[in-house]
């Protein structure tokens, strides 16, 4: 049988298949990638999830058009993932972008590459691909347990549950597959409560902290009630030597956007010391010099806002932030204003929290898992995904990483059961 490089319709089905199933927690995109992978190459898998239905956050994340992955070549890629690059290497390369491109269009949805880069569904919706892709799990004898919230392990090592019914139940398998997500977004299923169970029997967990998510900042009544919600289009943000260009969204508490989300790593740790400042070039494309000679041919008696509104086409959301930053107290020459809207100050004073963040950083850290994602401390369950302590950028790259990590799981579950038989 041909296929894609990847397909795991390729793989040998194992001679003797083990009489116990893979157990999977967690029915995200890592935790159901792995399922399809496993049941391909001949294995009885069963998946357990604490919520009422699958793939919860993975339909949030559709609300938004479903960024798969990013087209970008994969050595500009891997960079992405900063200082866990190394780590998450292996991974993408053991599934690549142009993979993930090639299942979702082999589950039936064709997909286009946007202005950015990035990767979406024609759909631009997550919901027809996760009904495509349970029809998948379902015919391959996949059975999904929803209400099954995993607890722990019991001392002979099966995975213990508690069901919305109030009852329990332990689940004996021949590997496990803990996919639990990080912890933003809790009420979508991933709150971090793994990371009590598993720091109890000696896995190594970095504190997990929002990644991808808003910051606050002091705003004025004047700009919360009438600027609230406005976007700030093609802007680029600055924080020291680091740049990121997108639009930027005024929040009732404080900024959210692309810019923010990339910058997420710095400004986690730098509002740690309390608050900090970023500068925001509101026109990134036009020299300082360019903007104040445009300004200087404003005529006279004209205001402040109706020459940087008819002269450098400036909207009014980023006047308004203008006048914010300065405490409504503009420069008066065409110099001034210029350097001003080349760097604007904003003071941020916190970092929004892990219900609206899209991601997390830290989890389990590397010296924890084997190179097959095999905990260290517990032979037979390996972990992927969010659970893991790797961080990511907006774009593609969360979501790549998830699937990606899941096979090179998913790789090492089949292999230890084959070992697991061929020694029976």
């Amino acid at each position: 049988m041909t296929g894609h490089p990847w397909n795991p319709v390729m793989i040998e089905p194992i001679v003797e298949p083990s009489i116990l199933p893979v157990i999977i927690i967690g029915a995200g995109p890592a935790g159901l990638f792995a399922a399809e992978f496993l049941a391909k190459a001949g294995h009885k898998v069963q998946v357990f999830d604490g919520m009422a239905s699958v793939g919860r956050k993975f339909l949030l994340a559709g609300r938004g058009g479903l960024n798969l992955t990013h087209s970008e070549a994969l050595a500009q890629f891997k960079p992405r993932y900063g200082a866990s690059q190394d780590w998450a290497r292996p991974w993408l390369d053991a599934f690549t972008p142009d993979d993930l491109k090639a299942w979702a269009e082999d589950l039936g949805q064709p997909l286009f590459i946007g202005s950015s880069g990035r990767v979406f569904p024609r759909s631009l919706k997550a919901s027809p691909l996760l009904r495509a892709w349970l029809r998948r799990l379902q015919d391959l004898g996949v059975t999904i347990t929803t209400g099954a919230r995993w607890t722990g392990f019991s001392e002979t090592g099966a995975a213990k549950f508690s069901h919305r019914d109030g009852s329990s139940s332990e689940q004996v398998g021949a590997a496990v597959l803990l996919a639990l997500g990080g912890a933003s977004w809790p009420k979508l299923g991933a709150n971090g409560a793994w990371t009590t169970i598993l720091g109890k029997v000696g896995v190594g967990i970095t504190p997990l902290e929002a990644s991808n998510v808003g910051v606050h900042a002091a705003w004025t009544e004047t700009l919360k009630s009438g600027f609230g919600g406005a976007v700030l289009k093609n802007v680029e943000v600055g924080l020291g030597e680091a740049r990121a260009r997108g639009d930027l969204v005024i929040t009732d508490t404080g900024l959210e956007g692309g810019p923010i989300y990339a910058l997420s790593p710095a400004l986690r740790e730098g509002l740690k010391q309390g608050t900090y400042q970023i500068q925001i070039d509101l026109r990134p494309d036009v020299e300082t010099e360019a903007l104040a000679q445009r300004l200087v041919m404003a005529k006279a008696g004209q205001s402040i806002s109706t020459a940087l509104k008819s002269h450098l086409k400036l909207a009014p959301p980023a006047i308004a932030l203008m006048r914010e930053a300065t405490g409504n107290k503009l420069p008066a020459t065409a110099m001034g204003l210029a350097r001003l809207i080349k760097s604007l100050p904003i003071e941020l004073t916190g970092l929004a929290g892990l219900e609206r963040a899209i991601s997390t950083a830290g989890g389990i850290n590397q010296d924890s898992v084997d190179e097959h994602l095999m905990l260290t401390t517990r032979p037979g369950v390996f972990v992927a995904g969010e659970m893991l302590n790797w961080d990511a950028p907006t774009g593609g790259y969360l979501l790549q990483a998830c699937f990606s990590s899941a096979i090179l799981a998913a790789k090492g579950i089949d292999a230890w059961v084959q070992k697991g038989v061929d020694q029976s």
